[in-house]
């Protein structure tokens, strides 16, 4: 049978009737007035405010689109204007030289990062900590990610240490749901390291407005700095920070574990060993701690003798009293962050940035994070029931599952009685997860 075609010109349907959602929770925030009292040079009274610049494009970002150029459609879209409380969309050129202007002040950076921790805190979004011991914790992540931008001449685009050219920007991620706090744009030749105290302090301030929870933080080697242990120490944060051994050779270390460490034979040829050391370091008001895990193998898996013993160890430091195995468990959970630099890259389309300008992709990316943290929350409020047609037994959705399946949802407006309606059809399964989403946050 073939299929006509045909376009209503009284009909208003909408892709994207989840947005509605977004709207919800930006109303929670005072993104509008901070931004519409900011001033711009050479722009006393824009046609479009700040705050529509802005708003349209974390509408754009939460539907997985960076580009400048996707506004074009949605400047007659009713839904779109609906759904982000718009006065007016502005159009792609607009959208671009607005950005432009306020990436000149770090001052939209630091509204957008101050008004994302406080709407945590705000809507009481799930947040999951960490125990060790018999205390809580909310983990602090705090990590660089390459973005690829190879065969572009954008601003401060250079060889990163994945050996691509790119930008190698820094996040902070809190709790298991890993909500971003602070984020950093860096040029790709940067060592991760370099700015990285000053960054580490905000991100503490950051996570402290979110949450009431004792902080804990993770980093890794490359972050192996007096400067960091300072901080720590300075803020009452604890820590677990992976030692860069860097000339410290590795016999010594098995022989550290030989005397203080308890050793398990794995298997014939292989025996690891866990432990911990603390010593006085000058500067510091306490003894330093480090957790040691060293394996010996004198018979490979195959059980092949080895010629020459291999010896592998890995050493953090860090603050925690806890047993050494349970030091080495949760700093293993710092991997995790990894899939949140892959959320923002891949879902949010936010890998290649999409402007020129350094400072620009600057705000673009705390733009970003923002849009991140909005699409966290939905999707963790989306897990409090368990009327998604989906799995609920996981501990958080995925931001492209939150887009696909919540932001991206068909609705037909309907203006009656001097009042707004969405009707979705009867074959919508997750309309029941939007409405309770969207009046959880109205």
């Amino acid at each position: 049978m073939k299929i006509q075609f045909v376009r209503s010109k009284e009909l208003i349907l909408s892709t994207h009737a989840g947005l509605a959602t977004v709207g919800a929770l930006l109303a929670h925030t005072g993104l509008r007035k901070r931004l519409n009292h900011t001033k711009i040079k050479s722009m006393k009274t824009p046609i479009h405010s700040h705050a529509d610049v802005m708003k349209s494009y974390l509408g754009l970002l939460c539907q997985g689109k960076s580009d400048f150029d996707h506004i074009e459609p949605f400047r007659k879209d009713d839904v779109f204007t609906i759904c982000l409380q718009l006065q007016k969309v502005p159009s792609s050129p607009t959208l671009r030289q607005r950005l432009d202007a306020a990436a000149q002040t770090p001052e939209w950076n630091r509204i957008l990062l101050e008004e994302s921790a406080d709407l945590i805190r705000k809507v009481k979004a799930p947040l999951t900590g960490l125990t060790a011991g018999e205390k809580a914790y909310a983990p602090l992540d705090i990590d660089v990610s390459p973005f690829d931008n190879s065969g572009t001449k954008k601003e401060g685009v250079s060889r990163t240490y994945k050996g691509t050219d790119g930008y190698a920007p820094i996040f902070a991620y809190l709790g298991q749901e890993g909500y971003g706090v602070n984020v950093e744009l860096r040029e790709g030749s940067v060592h991760c390291q370099k700015g990285t105290a000053a960054f580490l302090e905000q991100s503490i301030a950051y996570a402290k407005r979110a949450t009431d929870l004792p902080l804990l933080i993770r980093m890794d080697a490359g972050n192996d700095s007096a400067e960091n242990l300072h901080v720590c120490h300075r803020e009452k944060a604890d820590y677990i920070i992976k030692a860069n051994l860097r000339r410290e050779p590795k016999e010594m270390w098995l022989r550290i574990a030989e005397t203080t460490g308890i050793a398990c034979q794995q298997r014939e040829g292989k025996v690891e060993y866990i432990g911990a050391i603390e010593f006085r370091e000058k500067g510091f008001d306490r003894p330093l701690r480090q957790v040691f895990h060293v394996i010996h193998r004198t018979i490979d898996r195959d059980g092949q003798v080895l010629l020459f013993p291999e010896i592998e160890v890995s050493v953090y430091w860090t603050s925690l009293r806890c047993a050494p195995s349970r030091v080495i468990e949760l700093y293993r959970d710092h991997g995790t962050s990894e899939q949140f630099h892959s959320e923002i890259k891949t879902d949010l389309d936010l890998e290649r940035l999409p402007a020129g300008k350094f400072a620009t992709n600057d705000l673009v990316l705390h733009a970003g994070l923002f849009a991140y943290n909005l699409l966290r929350i939905i999707g963790q409020e989306s897990l409090r029931e368990h009327d998604s047609p989906i799995r609920n037994n996981v501990q958080r959705r995925r931001i492209r599952t939150v887009i696909q399946n919540i932001i991206y949802m068909a609705a037909r407006l309907v203006r009656h009685a001097r009042g707004i309606r969405f009707n979705f059809g009867c074959n919508s399964p997750w309309f029941p997860v939007i409405r309770r989403i969207y009046c959880a946050f109205t």
